[in-house]
């Protein structure tokens, strides 16, 4: 039986590279043009700063806009929103519960000492 292909697949490939993490926190800031983010990374040729753009479109992290000859690119949030309620929510209030639990506790037990 064939394993259903998990839609967030793409969005953590995507979040796999650093390059691409970079972009997208350079993209929080506001919309770039394709030319001002290959700017941003020397190191990179603008058709690998293509190539990673186009993963994040694949992933539906970024949306491009046409201007003329200008191609803008915007975050587009709502995936990573995605990974957060499917994975980072479910774990994290067991894990803040039980660091809150440990916190009271301690102080507790200081205050137990000190008495």
């Amino acid at each position: 039986m064939p394993r259903k292909r998990d839609e967030l697949e793409a969005v953590w490939k995507a979040l796999a590279s650093p390059v691409r993490r970079a972009i997208l926190d350079d993209l929080r800031v506001g919309p770039r043009t394709t030319g001002a983010i290959a700017e941003r990374f020397p190191k990179l040729t603008r058709f690998a700063v293509m190539q990673h753009l186009r993963v994040l479109e694949g992933a539906e992290l970024v949306i491009p806009r046409r201007e003329g000859r200008e191609r803008y690119n915007y975050l587009n949030p709502v995936p990573i929103q995605r990974i957060y309620d499917r994975w980072v929510s479910r774990y994290m209030k067991p894990w803040t519960e039980a660091l809150v639990s440990l916190q009271d506790e301690l102080e507790t037990r200081s205050r137990e000492e000190h008495a």
